[in-house]
């Protein structure tokens, strides 16, 4: 296990160490309209800006914390998306990413990068063996391209960091959704412009089910919430502030796009869909009267049996399915939610959100003991190393590199024989900076956190994986669904878009 003090001081050298560059992508000035499964390849050029560009003065302090009096605004629900057609056992539907004005702080309407409008992002729900249609269409003025975070689909629908959706084009997503249940989300993950646009808005749940999750007597309906956590920076005007490496001045803390919001309760049993939507930001949450929570999910789905704890830690992109037993306050109560990792002042950093009890309730849900049988691990077929690595030396352009090299679309860096399963020995090099890795296509298991075996959060099936300075972690996958070629790469964002990204290819 990790301990606290060596979590927080490496969550206060994620933006310490590294100054990053700010690197946009440009449309091309040759764009067609839209049309189905429009994309390029390579995409257009891209050009290099400052982390504060010439004449472009820095706004200052993140103006949230005293536009925005904590626990004042209810926290919405995403929106679920209704698919446009349900023929031959698909659901389709039709996605839009568009700029729109949302007052994310009371009175402020801010410029968000949203789908269908929503900020926050909107809620697909889907169930294993039932295909799902997405026609992304892109009116941002940039490319864009949209990855289905831990899911199990066909390289052309993954989401390739350079596979891009032109500004004015559409592009068809097919995902079978072939595998077990899973709290998955999509973001977008155009290189070097998914930090900002994923900072924008550019992400939703979708949430995937299935006959063994469905038989249980988990909190269902409206006590099961998914919520999105992240930070952010305003200025004055209530206008989100973006700057790479940034971290220091994103204090305002936003649980589904609100600051600080409200949470109103029964005095019942919930079902809390935890995501981490942070660039940079590592959570370590935990009730403020250190209530227990009892942790029945991760990435990949349902754990094999629940663990109760009173911390969940969580770094950017990785999910957290919990359970709180809300009956053991009085009405009347409102217990919040806190955060013990930095960077920022404890005083806005320190909190999330606060549950406030209001009425009673019948409960027929249960936790049971057990709650999935995950499948034996074969032998390994063979092994592998990875380092990750960001330059530490104080250099204006830092490089984000894996085995020493930044990322090359052209180049495949892991070739795997279809079929096989393979152990992942993945090492974070560095001594100040935290990382942690993603895999596209698989979700894993984790064998060993630093030569020891991993704690009960860590049991079940995982696609994200943190990992503190110096931390090696053991991961084992079998790649006997998909072939072609998947990213691997750190899920801080800035990093990735530093170039903190390689390649694999299944053939």
């Amino acid at each position: 296990m990790v301990s606290r003090r060596r979590m927080i001081g490496a969550a206060l050298a994620t933006g310490g160490g590294v100054l990053l560059m700010r690197t946009t992508l440009r449309p091309a000035a040759s764009l067609t309209p839209a049309g189905p499964d429009a994309a390029d390849r390579h995409g257009p050029g891209h050009v290099h800006e400052s982390a504060t560009p010439t004449g472009q003065p820095d706004p200052g302090p993140d103006a949230g914390p005293r536009l925005a009096g904590k626990f004042s605004l209810a926290m919405p629900l995403p929106p679920v998306l209704s698919p446009v057609s349900t023929d031959g056992g698909t659901d389709t539907y039709a996605v839009t990413m568009l700029q729109v004005h949302t007052p994310i702080l009371p009175g402020r309407p801010a410029r968000v990068l949203a789908y269908n409008g929503a900020f926050p992002g909107p809620v697909i729900r889907a169930r294993s063996g039932r295909p799902v249609v997405v026609r992304q269409t892109n009116l941002l003025d940039e490319p864009a391209s949209v990855h289905l975070h831990g899911a199990s689909v066909p390289a052309d629908s993954d989401g390739d960091p350079m596979t891009l959706i032109a500004a004015g084009r559409t592009r068809t997503y097919t995902y079978p959704n072939d595998q077990s249940h899973a709290n998955l989300w999509f973001h977008d993950h155009a290189h070097h412009a998914e930090s900002e646009h994923v900072y924008r808005g550019l992400a939703g749940f979708y949430l995937l089910t299935d006959a063994t999750e469905a038989a249980l007597p988990l909190p269902s309906g409206r006590y099961d919430l998914p919520i999105a956590l992240r930070d952010a920076r305003f200025d004055a005007d209530g206008n989100l502030v973006y700057r790479m490496d940034d971290p220091f001045n994103r204090t305002t803390i936003l649980a589904n796009g609100r600051p600080w919001p409200r949470v109103e309760v029964a005095a019942r049993k919930y079902r809390l869909r935890l995501l981490n939507s942070s660039n940079l930001r590592f959570f370590s949450l935990k009730l403020e009267d250190g209530g227990p929570i009892t942790q029945i999910g991760s990435d990949g789905g349902l754990l094999e049996r629940p663990h109760v704890t009173d911390t969940v830690d969580l770094s950017p992109g990785e999910r957290a399915d919990v359970v709180i037993d809300f009956s053991r306050y009085r009405v009347g109560t409102g217990v919040t939610l806190t955060n013990a990792m930095p960077p920022g002042p404890p005083e806005h950093v320190g909190q999330v959100l606060r549950f406030d009890v209001t009425r009673a309730a019948h409960d027929p849900s249960s936790v049971p003991a057990r709650l999935r049988t995950l499948p034996a691990l074969p032998e390994p077929d063979r092994e592998r190393t990875v380092v990750l690595q960001v330059d530490e030396d104080g250099r204006t352009e830092p490089r984000g590199m894996i085995d020493g090299k930044t990322y090359d679309p052209d180049r495949v860096d892991a070739a795997i024989t279809h079929g096989t399963s393979e152990v992942w020995t993945v090492t974070n090099a560095n001594k100040d900076v935290p990382h942690n890795f993603h895999l596209h296509l698989v979700q894993f298991r984790v064998l060993q956190r630093n030569g020891q075996p991993p704690g009960p959060e860590e049991s079940g099936l995982k696609d994200t994986v943190r990992l503190l300075p110096g931390e090696s972690v053991r991961l084992q996958a079998v790649f006997d669904t998909y072939r072609g070629r998947y990213p691997y790469h750190c899920h801080l964002l800035d990093h990735s878009a530093m170039g903190m990204m390689a390649q694999m290819e299944i053939s």
